[in-house]
């Protein structure tokens, strides 16, 4: 009787353990499990798709320009600056028909005052003058000059021949930016502009000849603010063209501090 109830409880036993077996194959589902999202039935295979996010993304603004060698001139600068970076660049035309008497004979009385232009100029520059007598205080044979592209100072007690009058802005380098395509009567008045015109020692006006600023700047440091805003006032009034080169030289000196206050010349 016990080895059958010991036979029964096996049985028994058997099919209650194959009973939890069964029963634990099946997962059980976990609370708060999330379902994942389908994927847009567009979108290829392997591709992921972003969410967007609730704060916007920032977009950089356009890049400044920064390869000009030439600085744009702020809110302070002076006018002689901001007409040098007003003026148009161009290459050099040819010589080949250039000649001073493109621009007239030197010098004529073109204001009608009684006195060529040389003698204007002489009279204008001298701290004091000294005139041919009979000539109505018009032809200047001595007096004391102070020599703006050395700083010199020079006493002439007999006609002055070794003051000179420069054109600040050659002749040669006006036809080559432009005045080549003017007509005979714009030449003679640009050559005879007291703007355009400075009393000089002869040395100096020799060395400088025909030379843009690129080429030549005074001696005297000091002085080139002035120099180089007449410069730049005269290619403004004559709508003169500059070089590359010449526009930097410009800039690059009226961008100093000394020359902070320049203004152009009238």
């Amino acid at each position: 009787m016990k080895k059958v109830y010991s036979l029964f409880a096996l049985v028994v036993g058997i099919w209650l353990f194959s009973s939890c077996g069964s029963s634990a194959s099946s997962p059980p589902s976990t609370p708060g499990a999330t379902t994942p999202i389908e994927q847009p039935s567009n979108v290829p295979s392997g591709t992921t798709t972003a969410i967007a996010s609730a704060e916007p993304i920032a977009t950089a603004g356009p890049t400044p320009d920064t390869s000009s060698s030439i600085p744009t001139p702020s809110a302070e600068s002076s006018n002689a600056l901001k007409a040098a970076q007003a003026l148009q660049i161009r290459g050099r035309a040819a010589t080949t028909n250039y000649s001073r008497d493109a621009f007239g004979s030197a010098w004529k009385d073109v204001d009608r005052n009684g006195c060529d232009t040389r003698n204007d100029i002489l009279k204008r520059d001298f701290t004091t003058a000294i005139f041919k007598s009979g000539t109505g205080d018009c032809k200047v044979v001595g007096g004391t000059w102070t020599d703006p592209y050395s700083n010199e100072t020079y006493t002439f007690e007999t006609a002055p021949s070794g003051a000179q009058i420069d054109h600040i802005v050659s002749l040669k380098n006006a036809w080559q930016m432009g005045a080549d395509l003017w007509s005979d009567q714009m030449r003679v008045d640009y050559a005879n502009d007291p703007l355009n015109l400075i009393a000089t020692i002869a040395s100096l006006n020799r060395e400088k000849s025909d030379a843009n600023a690129a080429s030549w700047l005074p001696p005297y440091k000091p002085g080139r603010c002035k120099f180089i805003a007449t410069q730049v006032a005269v290619k403004t009034k004559w709508s003169l063209y500059v070089t590359d080169s010449e526009k930097e030289v410009f800039v690059s000196i009226l961008s100093k501090p000394e020359c902070a206050k320049t203004e152009l010349p009238n």
